[in-house]
């Protein structure tokens, strides 16, 4: 497996509050790991936030007992959450801090995901398609039929968040199972990046592109030109 991470602090913000985590190498019992979080909250909350996220959740699964992807990506999410709600709780410059997050492990031709909020991770073989669901009001709207797609993306409440890491002591995350195939490829990434290019923009980079690292530099590069109006991070993987 090939893979290649980037993250990026956007044209508009001063502080990037996106963490990530790209490992094509054994993490526990996972044969890779990759994680993407986007965090949300007042100054260093956010970023305190999504590197909270994903430290502990790396560290969890490296130690984890359990046996199946699923149950070792619930006790991960579990104590992230925990982690990320008893901070904000416990520290003022903390107080409301959240983050989303999507991870995903693949092996035996099988990608499992993790995910809660509007990070996504999207799967490229003909055409691109998105794997998860955003937890988002938007979203929510889409699916009621009340607004489309393309309204979504520029709509004024689109950055508010349904589900989030650290904001309840009871977290709701989604997870999903599915077949991949050699020279897939997947693509992890925050809304720094879905909300500046369309799906067709992102596939076309991709494929028009020689390596892993040329594509992830791109995706950035054209997010940046078409407003960079937040923190842009990128995971790609390539099933070999």
């Amino acid at each position: 497996m090939k893979a290649y991470a980037k993250t990026d602090v956007g044209s508009k913000r001063s502080m990037n509050q996106d963490f990530f985590y790209c490992s094509e190498i054994a993490i526990g019992s996972f044969h890779n790991l990759f994680i993407v979080a986007d965090g949300m909250g007042g100054h260093k909350a956010g970023d305190h936030a999504s590197k909270l996220c994903v430290e502990s959740m790396v560290e969890s699964i490296e130690k984890s007992s359990h046996k199946t992807p699923v149950t070792i990506f619930e006790e991960a999410v579990n104590i992230a959450n925990e982690k990320i709600y008893s901070e904000a709780n416990e520290h003022l410059e903390f107080d409301g801090m959240g983050t989303t997050m999507v991870a995903c492990t693949i092996f035996n031709q099988i990608m499992y995901i993790a995910n809660i909020g509007d990070s996504r991770l999207y799967l490229l073989r003909e055409s691109l398609s998105q794997i998860t669901n955003d937890h988002s009001l938007v979203e929510e709207l889409v699916k009621q039929g009340n607004i489309t797609e393309s309204e979504a993306r520029v709509h004024p409440q689109k950055n508010i968040i349904t589900r989030a890491l650290g904001t309840d002591m009871q977290v709701n995350a989604d997870y999903f199972e599915i077949t991949v195939e050699k020279g897939d490829i997947v693509l992890l990434c925050s809304d720094g990046l879905s909300n500046m290019l369309d799906d067709e923009d992102m596939a076309y980079i991709i494929k028009h592109s020689d390596t892993l690292e040329e594509a992830g530099t791109a995706l950035v590069e054209q997010a940046n030109r078409n407003g960079g109006d937040d923190n842009i991070t990128v995971v790609l993987a390539q099933i070999e």
